[in-house]
């Protein structure tokens, strides 16, 4: 899962082929922006203690590398351009879809699901994203920034409430 706190990368690149990105610039930077908003330092202390829980997490950096070797290693890239990436991605939404088709609502947690069904879960999700990186690096797309970018501008267009009758 992607935070506020951790866009840009993590310090733990579990392939020694990918060049290690310290995160410190980055998180202080994302931290900085969003330092006047109460409820998004909260999010940032939760994702500080998640991180510490972790047992691995990759950046977007990372992940990006990789898909640029692996389709390099099988010859793909002259199939890469952006019009199928995103033709792929759509088809993958597609799959992701299918899976929640017929279940109706379902609760945060997915706490009746089985696991296998979990896993079918993330493996379509994990196509979306990686063909959504791979989409945004065809583009030339920092996809990090540009999401980082999006939250902060999202701040401002939906500011936090200034009273509790706001939600109702």
């Amino acid at each position: 899962m992607l935070s506020l706190v951790h866009f840009y990368g993590y310090n733990i690149p579990p392939f020694s082929h990918v060049n290690k990105f310290s995160p410190l610039k980055s998180k202080t930077r994302a931290f900085g922006i969003f330092a006047s908003n109460k409820s998004h330092i909260y999010l940032a202390n939760m994702e500080q203690e998640r991180d510490q829980e972790r047992s691995m997490d990759i950046s977007l950096k990372d992940l990006s590398k990789q898909l640029e070797d692996f389709a390099k290693v099988r010859n793909w890239e002259k199939y890469h351009s952006p019009r199928n990436l995103l033709l792929a991605m759509v088809g993958e939404v597609g799959e992701l879809s299918e899976i929640f088709q017929w279940r109706g609502e379902v609760d945060k947690g997915l706490p009746n699901w089985e696991e296998s069904d979990k896993e079918h879960l993330g493996e379509e999700l994990s196509d979306v994203l990686l063909y959504l990186i791979r989409l945004a690096d065809s583009c030339g797309i920092d996809l990090g920034d540009a999401a980082a970018k999006k939250i902060l501008k999202n701040s401002i267009k939906y500011p936090e409430p200034k009273t509790k009758r706001e939600f109702i």
